[in-house]
């Protein structure tokens, strides 16, 4: 049972760290529930997770959340979908290796202190910094299908939108996180962050105390990008038009297999990975040795003197196997909503207990209590 393992009063984690110093350190990291994860949502940044939760330290904590009040930001127009996209999202992640007696995982919008927080921060946020943000652009963009975030104007922005930034380093902050596991799209959230944390520090925290670490950002292994199978131009993603140009964790293996066949490539015979000027194979190549663990070199090798549709043989049967054990545990977890339910409700009360003390001291600081 899942419940049982979240009876544990501190994640049970194993002895070795992947931090450059020995002290204690908080991770903190969340995801949309805007449906199953894609291979570029696992391989770009869910693997990472999982790496960190296996090395840490006994001393370090992990919390990763289903990060549900993001995903309103432009509100999905099915209630009943989002309420599903939330608990798709938490099976996922247990089924990817996320141990919930290792971490803390839960749904952000079950603790409210996200949001309060969020409105504290938002009074120390210029809109100035917030409007050289590209988040809601690029949000805006993908909502109205433009070629191009000069093509977007504020017309449909909302305020929600608008302060995403500052929400994000709500989660982060209200659990003194120092560390955060990010891709190069996000690293200007944790420029903002660090300098709302910063600035808090210097208006409020006592000398030469600062209430708020300022937190770091965690690389992701070097796993290249994941490009979209249809338009290797662009990375994959659940937004683009074509089913077929991402790779779902409920995916068949059939239907791995029908969509990295149908996967674009180029007329050149000879394999060579050029990711500038072969986007479809690099992508292909990228792929095969992110589920293989084979370095690039390897696979070129592997394919020296073969056509494309052995790499994307090799690329469907890569996927197929890596992705199988992932795919019946999110069977086996899904089918058990009450559970699934106990479990992350479960999380919410460990990352309550954390974030409440963090609030309530925060109130302190500035003089609302």
């Amino acid at each position: 049972m899942l419940l049982r393992v979240l009876r544990a009063t501190r994640p049970l984690l194993a002895s070795r760290s992947p931090f450059s110093t020995a002290r204690p350190k908080t991770v903190f990291s969340g995801i949309q529930p805007t449906g199953i994860p894609h291979l570029g949502n696992y391989l770009g940044a869910l693997k990472n997770w999982v790496e960190l939760q296996n090395s840490a330290s006994a001393d370090d904590t992990l919390i990763y959340s289903v990060v549900g009040l993001h995903a309103f930001t432009i509100p999905p127009g099915d209630p009943d979908s989002l309420r599903q996209s939330k608990l798709d999202a938490a099976a996922s992640l247990i089924a990817i290796g996320i141990d919930p007696a290792r971490c803390i995982l839960f749904h952000q919008d079950e603790v409210p202190e996200h949001a309060e927080l969020a409105w504290i921060l938002n009074c120390l946020t210029p809109v100035g910094r917030l409007r050289r943000m590209t988040t809601w652009k690029a949000k805006l963009a993908t909502v109205k299908n433009a070629t191009s975030l000069d093509d977007v104007d504020e017309t449909d922005l909302s305020l929600g939108l608008f302060a995403y930034p500052v929400l994000q380093a709500a989660d982060v902050l209200l659990y003194k996180a120092t560390h955060v596991p990010v891709g190069e799209d996000q690293l200007q959230h944790i420029e903002l962050m660090r300098d709302i944390a910063s600035t808090f520090n210097g208006r409020y925290s006592p000398p030469k105390t600062p209430f708020f670490p300022v937190p770091e950002a965690v690389a992701p292994s070097a796993t290249k990008r994941i490009r979209a199978l249809r338009d290797p131009e662009h990375k994959m993603s659940k937004s683009s038009p074509s089913a077929n140009s991402r790779i779902l964790l409920t995916d068949s293996p059939e239907s791995i297999t029908s969509k990295i066949r149908s996967a674009v490539t180029d007329s050149t015979r000879h394999l060579t990975y050029e990711p500038e000027t072969r986007p479809g194979v690099a992508n292909l190549m990228d792929i095969l040795s992110a589920c293989t663990g084979e370095t690039i070199d390897d696979v070129v090798r592997r394919m020296d003197g073969k056509g494309h549709s052995d790499l994307k043989a090799a690329t469907a049967e890569a996927v197929i196997a890596m992705w199988q054990k992932p795919r019946e545990e999110f069977e086996r977890v899904r089918s058990d909503e009450e559970e699934l339910r106990r479990v992350m409700w479960g999380g919410a009360e460990r990352a309550r207990e954390i974030a409440s003390r963090t609030l309530a001291e925060t109130k302190r600081l500035i003089g609302l209590a």
